[in-house]
């Protein structure tokens, strides 16, 4: 299926295939499908095809979203509140960033469409051996990563969401989530039409994750690229994500996987899976457990080989989302959630500043010349 998406004339909105798949799953995508489900759910289905371990799921394409826009019938009412607006004026912003969100998670979804998330829903759910299996339902742009503009993160992304009906209203949220105040402001200060910007949802198998976090295949504040950068904190990434809490940090050479800095943060706060109200809730971390490293070494050096990998099969610096499931035996249980390309420091034209060991093979000589201390 996967060279049969390649084929159709895929572009970015408003000319998008009509003759494209309205779903699809993430192994059927790769780099190149960025058109079509924008660019997580194309990475997500690079990774797949590239040998990482990746949750399974499914994309609501770009195709799928502009059959959805079309049916509801509001462009013309869409592009009228968008008209004229200022990127610093905060207050029109969000006036109309609500009138239009509104409309849209007002809409139904067709049955034809309904049918489609639904069977492919049903699947998901089947190869998981789980019946309504959670998953998260995450936007996916096809803005994001472009060269000089960063539409990363603008969208929305739901966690533990479980059944179809709540599948379907969060599909639509995401869809609207193109339309927040930050996105409208974004694509109109960096002048980029808001008509050639159009949203994929990916619906992912959620990782029951008893720790997760990022990691960057270079230093995030230095540039050094080796060395890979792991961040880390009880229970689902968005804690660390969105920076709530201080995560314990590990700074691991690229070459040796030897962990060369180790620093263990007071983590008060995770967001973990209420069973009964069937939703991710932020809990308080037992005080016991707040001081306490939150991956263990072990996994450290797993997710830096497996940082490794995609950084070669990108051939650049990568920013990379991950989790470990509690659900899972050791040696399957480390997950790729996300990975993007690192932007802030590939794009300094300049070498890294570094202090110490100056690359890899710098550091493994010093280390056999003035030798290691063991702890």
């Amino acid at each position: 299926m996967g060279s049969a998406l390649m084929a159709n004339d895929v572009r970015l909105a408003p000319g998008i295939d009509s003759g494209a798949p309205k779903v699809c799953f993430f192994e059927d995508c790769n780099k190149d499908s960025v058109p079509l489900v924008g660019g997580k759910c194309a990475s997500l289905g690079e990774l797949i095809n590239a040998g990482i371990r990746v949750p399974p799921g499914f994309a609501v394409t770009t195709a799928g979203y502009a059959q959805f826009m079309r049916e509801a019938g509001i462009q013309d009412e869409v592009n009228a509140l968008l008209r004229g607006l200022d990127h610093e004026d905060m207050d029109k912003l969000e006036a109309a960033s609500n009138a239009i969100r509104q409309m849209i998670e007002s809409r139904p979804i067709s049955i034809e469409l309904e049918d489609l998330i639904a069977e492919a829903y049903r699947k998901l759910s089947v190869r998981c051996y789980l019946p309504a299996v959670p998953v998260a339902v995450r936007s996916s742009a096809t803005a994001e990563d472009l060269p000089g503009a960063s539409f990363a993160g603008q969208q929305d992304t739901y966690l533990w969401i479980r059944g179809i009906d709540d599948v379907m209203h969060h599909i639509r949220r995401c869809i609207s989530s193109l339309y927040t105040a930050r996105a409208i402001a974004y694509r109109i200060r960096m002048g980029f039409p808001h008509e050639q910007v159009a949203i994929s949802v990916g619906v992912q198998k959620m990782a029951n994750a008893y720790t997760a976090g990022v990691m960057f295949t270079l230093h995030p504040s230095t540039g050094d690229r080796s060395v890979i950068v792991i961040d880390s904190n009880f229970g689902f990434g968005e804690s660390v994500v969105s920076g709530e809490v201080t995560p314990d940090n590990f700074v691991v050479n690229k070459v040796t996987l030897d962990i060369i800095e180790r620093t263990i943060s007071t983590k008060e706060i995770c967001y973990t899976a209420d069973l009964k109200l069937q939703r991710s809730v932020a809990m308080e971390i037992p005080i016991e457990r707040q001081n306490i490293q939150s991956v263990i070494d072990d996994e450290i050096t797993e997710l830096a080989w497996m940082a490794k990998k995609i950084e070669k099969h990108y051939g650049r610096p990568m920013d990379i989302e991950w989790a470990i499931d509690k659900n899972l035996p050791v040696g399957g249980n480390v997950f790729v959630l996300q990975a993007r390309p690192e932007t802030i420091w590939s794009n300094k034209q300049k070498a890294p500043a570094t202090t110490g060991a100056t690359s890899a093979m710098d550091y493994i000589v010093s280390s056999l010349i003035v030798g290691k201390r063991l702890s």
